[in-house]
């Protein structure tokens, strides 16, 4: 009798290992981005001439302009691990083609925003530098699509270079030197800065995993083909963005900006669990998609499992470390943004419910677009309703803006509930297998990291982040580790080789 294992059963392995690999690599990217985002922060927040009201004007812009560039893309980002594993075209041929479009589509949008800025400063309080923001768009289109294409080759270390070490030092250290310089629109400065090296340290990588293209003419029917196909993910990667981006949008509508840059302080600090996410999804699409060639469902079942279950635990153990001492990590970035607790503490939340709603949607996207894009919008719509409905229910009580802030995030939460539930269970009735991420096994590591991060409230502040952080973590994954961690989750800190 053979018990060696199966050929599938090897392959699920080196998949699963794969994945990890690419994952701990951009776990690693996650802290650098963390060590390199707080200063940034710090500066924006107390730096003179700069602070909320200069953050809210900031943040109102950086939406819009950040959706824009992920539209432009015509969702190259997920939709290029398909287009690359079908085509027997040169590689960097099937990139160009979504690379001209993106740059076509996305100078366009710079223009437009350029001559009618409005949309992007609804305060309309802006200076021609800030107006300048607009030319983020074409490099930051054209960079989502480079680390892409070499995240399809399991190169996630660029995307770890440009996103977590260049991208946040560059912005960081430029907003500080122009605090001294010219505050006025050093905010604008340091980032149009930042996107333009994060862009150059994507580019330098690209070139050398795939070269120039070979005999490639730009085609208008292929490329209009390119377009129409794209767009169910054009559109989903879209709505999955602007779902993280609504709230801003709609608070730079109803309140003032002092009230949007607390908010988008806290939410730079919420997003930080989400940038887990991409440490997987980039090895996951095409992991996926070669999967999907096979029909192989119960595989792909198993990674959104696994994948989704690592993001959860991740994510909540980042969530405790943040959230329990969520008045310090506020107040480091000035005293100003302590009553952005509240929205913290939702917007912590809400990255942890969308865990599930994130691995699902990385297989939907290619088994079932228009259910999916169906429920993104959905989604989408919810939030809105229920975000604009918060924000006029704490006027009509009388609360401040930070109460405003805090409805808001809770929207978000409520939200990203709803599109877990629905894309898990679409995600389950299309595979035939259960899609569900949680554990009860995590309650293990949950129950003591509360009493550690409760016990480090009760110390001075400067303690608090200094040791009660580090402590909250330490106990959390520790636990986790022991108790909640089976022999297929430890693949994740382990270098296993590929089966032979």
């Amino acid at each position: 009798m053979n018990d060696s294992p199966s050929r599938e059963d090897q392959r699920s392995q080196e998949d699963i290992a794969a994945i990890a690999r690419g994952g701990r690599t951009n776990l690693f990217g996650f802290f650098l981005r963390l060590a390199a985002r707080i200063p940034f922060l710090f500066i924006a927040g107390r730096a003179p001439g700069y602070g909320p009201a200069a953050l809210g004007v900031f943040a109102s812009a950086l939406v819009l302009i950040e959706l824009t560039a992920m539209i432009c893309t015509l969702g190259e980002k997920r939709g290029l691990a398909q287009r690359l594993s079908e085509s027997d075209e040169h590689p960097a041929n099937v990139i160009a083609d979504g690379s001209l479009i993106a740059l076509l589509a996305s100078s366009v949008m710079a223009l437009v925003f350029w001559f009618f800025p409005a949309p992007l400063f609804p305060a309309g309080d802006f200076t021609q530098i800030d107006r300048m923001m607009v030319f983020a768009i074409p490099p930051l289109a054209l960079t989502e699509i480079w680390l892409a294409a070499l995240a399809y080759r399991f190169d996630v270390g660029a995307t770890v270079r440009a996103r977590a070490i260049v991208e946040p030092w560059t912005i960081s250290i430029v907003a500080g030197v122009m605090a001294l310089l010219a505050p006025t629109s050093g905010l604008a400065v340091a980032y149009l800065a930042s996107v333009y090296a994060a862009a150059i340290a994507a580019l330098i990588p690209f070139l050398r995993a795939y070269g120039r293209p070979r005999d490639w003419r730009p085609s208008l029917g292929s490329m209009g083909k390119l377009t129409l196909r794209s767009l169910p993910i054009a559109t989903a990667d879209a709505i999955e963005w602007g779902t993280r981006r609504l709230d801003i949008f709609i608070l730079g509508l109803f309140a003032p900006p002092v009230a949007v840059g607390v908010y988008y302080v806290a939410q730079q600090i919420a997003s930080l669990p989400q940038k887990l996410k991409t440490s997987f999804e980039p090895i996951l699409g095409p992991v996926i998609t070669r999967n999907l060639k096979t029909r192989d469902y119960a595989a792909i079942a198993r990674q959104v499992r696994q994948v989704g279950f690592w993001i959860l635990a991740a994510q909540l153990g980042v969530a405790l470390a943040l959230g329990i001492p969520g008045e310090g990590v506020m107040g480091l970035v000035g005293p100003q943004f302590v009553g952005g607790t509240g929205a913290l503490a939702f917007l912590l939340t809400a990255e942890v419910v969308a865990a599930t709603a994130v691995v699902s949607e990385a297989a939907l996207i290619y088994v079932a677009r228009i259910r999916n894009l169906i429920v993104s919008i959905a989604t989408m719509v919810l939030q809105g309703l229920l975000t604009i409905g918060g924000i006029l229910l704490m006027q009509r009580l009388g609360y401040d803006e930070l109460y405003q802030a805090a409805a808001a995030a809770a929207a978000l939460a409520l939200a990203l509930g709803f599109a877990s539930f629905a894309k898990s269970w679409l995600l389950a009735s299309m595979v035939s297998e259960a899609i569900n991420n949680w554990r009860w096994t995590l309650v293990w590591a949950i129950v003591p990291a509360v009493i550690v991060g409760w016990a480090a409230t009760k110390l001075p502040e400067w303690a608090e982040l200094a040791f009660g952080i580090p402590a909250i973590l330490a106990v959390y994954f520790g636990v986790l580790w022991w108790k909640a961690f089976r022999p297929e989750d430890r693949v994740l800190f382990q270098k296993v080789k590929s089966a032979p």
